[in-house]
């Protein structure tokens, strides 16, 4: 807990980037690119791991200890990824953020994830999840590859993705998160924008969609569905570690999401251990947007009432939980 504070970070991974794990040069790239991410946004005065210390098999220990022990974060969601076309156990492996979550139950939390080309083997798999491993929600990844080409699914796809939805509802799970924007590897930029969530928060009007990394770059798409739809949620997660290197751009992400859809459709995520979660939570206590963006584009500022409702009582409220401070 930061202050008064309380911190819910929505993503996390138990990252495995062993290069036996990965299928060929798309995996490899999409871990090069991640790597990239953490020595160029990790500012000065902060750990940057070299390769062979970044680009490991991460474990349960180091992620509970980095956000737990090393970090005022009070909640985590254990986040997997279900990469499995760029590596064998998909790059986080669902079986490990579960244990993850098992290991401080009521304070971590676990999203299940599968690939909607499945089919029947995904609607079985969430099943599974929920029932097994107390899946509180899903995050899907639009971008999938088969034989190191681009083979992409929509959110909007009638066919593909909206029995995924309907399975998430008949589990009782309203709380479905895509990653949006950000391409890496090599992602024709095109699959990772926003425009398939129209779709999908028009037809379901029930289930709760979170638009990661803000849909970056594609920020103002993102801010005119946002405003559209009471369903839509923006995760600053890979944004907010623009705050250190990059103040007047993260200035200009914060304040135009606080314009548009306001500070209750905003959710934090860390993304460790891409990046320690300290140095950003402490950045953004004390973060203001500059006043002469609030006097140009209007934007509000950053108050601590926003602040409060972004690191953790959003993320709350969509799971329907109440804080549990630390001991």
């Amino acid at each position: 807990m930061i202050d008064d504070f309380f911190v819910f970070d929505s993503v996390a991974h138990v990252f495995n980037f062993e290069a036996k794990n990965a299928y060929g040069s798309a995996g490899q790239m999409f871990s090069n690119h991640l790597y990239a991410f953490h020595t160029t946004l990790t500012p000065e005065g902060e750990t940057k791991l070299p390769p062979e210390e970044f680009l490991r098999q991460w474990t349960i220990d180091d992620i509970h200890r980095m956000v737990y022990e090393e970090s005022d974060t009070d909640m985590l969601v254990a986040m997997p990824l279900p990469l499995t076309d760029l590596y064998h156990d998909g790059l986080s492996p669902w079986q490990e953020c579960a244990e993850l979550a098992a290991r401080d139950p009521d304070r971590t939390i676990f999203w299940g994830t599968v690939n909607p080309l499945e089919g029947r083997k995904a609607l079985d798999l969430m099943e599974r999840q929920v029932g097994e491993f107390n899946a509180r929600a899903f995050k899907l990844y639009n971008v999938r590859y088969d034989y190191g080409s681009p083979y992409p699914w929509r959110m909007d796809d009638p066919r593909v993705a909206f029995p995924i939805f309907e399975k998430a509802q008949d589990l009782g799970v309203n709380l479905i998160g895509v990653h949006k924007g950000v391409p890496l590897g090599p992602q024709p930029i095109e699959h990772t924008q926003t425009w398939d969530m129209d779709g999908a928060a028009a037809n379901f009007p029930d289930v709760n969609f979170v638009i990661f990394h803000v849909g970056l770059p594609f920020l103002d798409e993102t801010c005119w569905q946002l405003i559209r739809y009471p369903n839509l949620y923006a995760d600053i997660a890979a944004t907010i570690n623009f705050i250190v290197r990059a103040p007047r751009m993260f200035a200009e992400i914060i304040g135009k999401l606080l314009f548009w859809c306001g500070e209750d459709k905003i959710i934090y995520g860390s993304e460790a251990p891409i990046f320690h979660p300290q140095w950003a939570l402490r950045a953004f206590r004390d973060f203001t947007i500059p006043q002469d963006l609030c006097d140009g584009y209007g934007y509000p500022q950053l108050t601590d009432q926003a602040k409060r409702k972004i690191l953790g009582e959003n993320l709350l409220r969509l799971h329907g939980l109440a804080p549990v401070h630390r001991l």
